[in-house]
């Protein structure tokens, strides 16, 4: 699969779970927006490559890509807020993130992968920066917003990934990862 871009280092997910004050964001770009999701949600990010696709899934799933032999469904985030699909440019890569989802009273945990337009940096956010989400004007689902952070003087929405996608969705996500994963295992493929 593709080249690894970049990677979270122990020591940043040291000082963010250390530091009860300020969290650290990743923040990204996509339809002109900047987006934020909390570092200690993220794996790695890696470079654009070549996805599987899957029929009869959802629009905003891309497909499935082989990270070191696990299989990470791939989620156009431009698409699943309900705009286009992201037009795949030089800058645009995949964040592999981790989310947690209760399914039947049990904890599930799923890598999944967003395509953004590009990765910007990380940025520390002190709480009190941070505005709840909005009741309305938003151009995606205020369940899909944790808040709005302050930064320079500008907005950033703070993703609630855990929210991103339903439990139902999780669960259809987690089916494919499970029908996929032990591909050659019994011989079917």
């Amino acid at each position: 699969m593709g080249q690894v871009v970049a990677q979270k280092a122990a020591s940043s997910l040291a000082i963010a779970a250390g530091d009860q004050g300020s969290q650290q964001y990743l923040t990204f770009t996509l339809n002109s927006e900047i987006f934020a999701i909390g570092i200690l949600n993220i794996k790695e990010i890696i470079e654009y490559g070549t996805l599987t696709e899957i029929p009869m899934m959802p629009a905003f799933i891309r497909g499935v890509i082989n990270l070191r032999g696990a299989v990470v469904p791939v989620v156009d985030l431009s698409a699943r807020f309900g705009s286009k699909q992201t037009t795949v440019a030089r800058r645009t890569c995949i964040v592999i993130v981790e989310m947690t989802q209760i399914v039947e009273d049990s904890e599930v945990r799923q890598d999944i992968g967003i395509v953004v337009d590009s990765v910007n940096e990380v940025l520390e956010i002190p709480p009190g920066e941070i505005e709840p989400p909005p009741s309305f004007g938003a151009r995606i689902r205020s369940d899909f917003i944790q808040g709005m952070g302050k930064v320079a003087g500008k907005f950033v929405i703070i993703l609630n990934i855990d929210r991103v996608l339903s439990v139902d969705e999780m669960a259809q996500l987690a089916a494919v990862g499970a029908r996929l994963a032990p591909e050659g295992e019994d011989g079917s493929n």
